[in-house]
């Protein structure tokens, strides 16, 4: 993806969060929160002061999805080429203000308010994409011995350390009575799984950059 598609991609999702904060706004004061505040949807009836959250969340939801898919058709293809090549893939250390969209997955704590959907939660993951920065920093790097070995290093430290996160998560909120009640260990552990997914992405790229620029032990004994 170019340079000037990120920064378009960047402004329409930063446009849509304030079309949604706008249509909250008109929600509130013009419309009595319908579509803000808890309500029943089985008794749902639309009314035309609906359409500015209706829109607005559609848009939203409908951005989100486009840029997951771009992304996951982005990541195949440059995964065919990157097999191909001796060296790293040419990317924008940019596409690390994409991570800012995991605060979207705060999102789910108030639609679990309206409608107990708990779905934006996974949003959380999106948080990885800040490991774009130190992958950027890596463009057109020679894949030789020592950076593979980096590589394989680095992913097996995130790794253990997402397991890590999740086999606790799993084995403290799965009692579910720690916090009470089972809906929100519900919420928590999505949250907390969802988060250790995005601490593996960004954590194999940080690694991986630290370890690169380490100095190997042999020259800097010399």
């Amino acid at each position: 993806m170019k340079s000037h598609k990120v920064r378009f991609a960047v402004c329409f999702g930063a446009f849509c969060v304030l079309l949604l904060a706008g249509a909250i706004w008109y929600s509130l004061t013009y419309n009595d929160g319908r579509l803000v505040y808890p309500m029943d949807f089985s008794a749902y009836a639309f009314c035309p002061q609906d359409l500015p959250m209706l829109i607005a969340c559609g848009l939203l939801t409908l951005y989100i999805l486009t840029l997951a898919g771009l992304l996951v058709r982005s990541v195949l293809v440059n995964r065919r080429r990157q097999a191909a090549s001796p060296a790293t893939r040419t990317i924008n250390p940019k596409f690390g203000f994409l991570g800012f969209l995991g605060f979207l997955g705060f999102l789910g704590f108030w639609t679990y308010r309206i409608d107990q959907t708990v779905f934006p939660c996974i949003f959380f993951m999106f948080f990885g994409f800040f490991g774009f920065f130190y992958e950027g920093k890596l463009s057109n790097t020679l894949m030789d011995e020592r950076y593979r070995e980096n590589q394989m290093r680095a992913r097996s430290v995130a790794n253990r350390t997402a397991l890590s996160i999740i086999f606790l998560a799993t084995l403290i909120l799965g009692q579910g009575r720690l916090i009470g009640n089972l809906e929100h260990a519900f919420i928590v552990y999505v949250s907390v799984v969802s988060l250790a997914f995005a601490l593996e992405l960004f954590l194999s790229e940080f690694l991986l950059y630290r370890y690169d620029h380490d100095e190997p032990l042999g020259e800097s004994e010399d």
